[in-house]
């Protein structure tokens, strides 16, 4: 084993924004340089329509923003950082996959469809599959094999076959062009390290458990006779995508010349199987066997492990997979979240500043730059404001009880048709008072989280939470506490999910001899922990059963 006193690793992180680079000391996890870069077409908007729910991310954005992003993190690490990198590992949204051809070349990197959005990465938020998904889950529950018994028993549009299916329907174009379909965390790693046979392409474990029905006993994916099913082009693309997975402990392969010269690091770099942000922020934030670890951002990822046992593993119904090896090898990685959680409390700020927009030309500056400037100063102020107005309503007084399901509901029981709601307005209801219904409602859903895993007999003892949330809001953080009546840790990580990247990295270049004692040796420890208030809690109680009747109901009335 090399050396790690003075190695240095990298942890790529893209996010749905952006992608955010951190050159990473393998010994102690001291963060030496960082950059982030956003992506430039998806900050135009390009290729969206968020009416239809369709969200897509060309992949030029990627590489675009990778290159500048990790040369920027090595820059700020000072001389010598860029010589002593030894590994790379990235993470990536998902299930965020592309269809491909025979040599892993995204299908919009052709001219051919370079300005098509079903030749691009379909990203983890894209709903335009929802009858696809349905359809999979009809399937898969009449089947004599339930293919979806270990990702919850229901597939999500929000996933990699029901992604893809809805592809091969609409455009035979992009159909008859793919070869294969790539999830992002498998592309990026290929493109690093130059690797155009597919046959080669180690493909993550984590990705393929949890998103494309992927289990040791099935002996890979699903049959060809449950695919050819939902559409009979589907067991040819699923033939390209092999049996084997691998966890993201181990090399993917090294960084081929031309990447080599494009980022000044050694040849001999290794790169890492990918995997999912949540499940290397989990690691990164110190998850340990029974915690639930919370990536509270956007959307929330919940990320449990649960060491294997010679035990059947527990299936937890309604949950988005559970994966041997997802998180950590050696034990089962079990996923759940919330499909909007910061995206409400931005849903609300959006609404309240419609009228800045409007603001007449004689009420503020007529230089359009400084008029936007002056509108974000506004803004920038709404939620601070908020938070701290709201922070004086006793739950109890709110008179309103909201849903969190604003983008649908990931986690329990995926259903991306379901939708938000508030109830209990009167005509002396404000701001502060909605703002805080919708924070108590995304906290009764991510306890709603912890029930399923407690009804299915997998205890949660304590939790640990990353993410921007979980960073900028006292006010959240110990409300989703109160709620939940449990102790919940705030990692001293700002940059939880590419630490844990950087320590697989770590992990697969041979510096640490396993993911476990990568993750003791490059941990940052806890920055507060936000302990639950006895009588909040008892409050709580009694406004989540509320919250769940109010539930049933919209659920009822949209199912109909």
């Amino acid at each position: 084993m090399s050396s790690n006193t003075d190695r240095f690793v990298l942890g790529v992180d893209f996010g749905t924004d952006s992608v955010r680079a951190v050159a990473v000391g393998a010994s102690n996890g001291a963060i030496a340089g960082s950059c982030v870069v956003p992506y430039r077409r998806w900050a135009d908007g390009l290729y969206c329509d968020p009416v239809a729910n369709r969200f897509r991310q060309h992949p030029l954005d990627y590489l675009e923003a990778m290159q500048p992003a990790i040369v920027g993190a090595l820059r700020e690490g000072g001389d010598g950082v860029a010589a002593r990198i030894a590994g790379i590992a990235v993470d990536t949204t998902g299930s965020t996959p592309v269809l491909a051809d025979r040599e892993g070349t995204a299908l919009s990197l052709l001219p051919a469809f370079r300005d098509d959005p079903d030749a691009m990465f379909i990203l983890w938020k894209d709903h335009t599959s929802v009858s696809q998904a349905e359809r999979i889950t009809a399937l898969a529950q009449s089947s004599n094999v339930d293919f979806t018994k270990y990702e919850g028993g229901i597939y999500s549009s929000e996933w990699f076959w029901a992604k893809v299916l809805r592809v091969v329907e609409t455009n035979p174009r992009v159909a008859e062009a793919a070869v294969t379909i790539l999830e992002h965390c498998d592309w990026i790693p290929a493109v690093l390290t130059g690797t155009r046979d597919l046959k080669q392409i180690r493909r993550s474990r984590c990705a393929a458990g949890h998103k494309a029905m992927w289990h040791a006993a099935f002996g890979g994916y699903p049959s060809d006779e449950f695919l050819a099913k939902l559409n009979p082009q589907l067991p040819r693309l699923k033939a390209s995508l092999g049996t084997e997975t691998w966890t993201s402990d181990l090399p993917f392969g090294t960084v081929c010349d031309e990447w080599a010269h494009k980022l000044g690091i050694p040849r001999a770099t290794v790169i890492a199987v990918g995997a999912f942000d949540a499940h290397m922020g989990a690691v990164g934030g110190g998850i340990q066997p029974y915690q639930l670890l919370k990536v509270m951002g956007t959307s929330t990822c919940d990320v449990l492990l649960a060491p294997r046992t010679e035990k059947p593993e527990t299936l937890v119904p309604g949950i988005c997979g559970q994966v041997d090896g997802s998180v950590l090898p050696g034990a089962i990685g079990y996923e759940a979240g919330q499909s909007a959680f910061g995206d409400v409390y931005a849903w609300f700020k959006k609404l309240l500043c419609w009228p800045l927009a409007l603001m007449p030309a004689e009420l503020g500056p007529t230089d359009p730059v400084a008029r936007e400037r002056l509108i974000t100063a506004w803004t920038d102020r709404i939620i601070p404001e908020l938070e701290r107005a709201a922070l004086a309503i006793p739950p109890a007084e709110t008179a309103v009880l909201a849903l969190d399901w604003m983008n649908g509901r990931r986690t329990p029981d995926a259903n991306q048709r379901l939708k938000g709601a508030i109830t209990g307005i009167q005509l002396g209801t404000d701001a502060p008072r909605i703002y805080r219904a919708l924070v108590e409602a995304t906290a009764f859903g991510s306890r709603a989280i912890v029930e399923r895993f407690r009804s299915s007999g997998i205890p949660i003892e304590s939790a640990i939470a990353i993410g921007g949330v979980a960073n900028k809001s006292p006010f959240v953080m110990q409300t989703v506490a109160n709620v939940m009546n449990m102790d919940i840790a705030v990692s001293a990580a700002e940059q939880a999910v590419a630490l844990g990247a950087a320590m697989f990295a770590a992990t697969a270049a041979g510096l640490h001899p396993t993911a476990t004692d990568a993750q003791r040796a490059m941990s940052a420890g806890i920055e507060r922990v936000y302990h639950p208030d006895p009588e909040m809690a008892a409050r709580y109680d009694v406004l989540y059963n509320e919250y769940l009747s109010l539930g049933s109901f919209v659920a009822r009335e949209l199912t109909h």
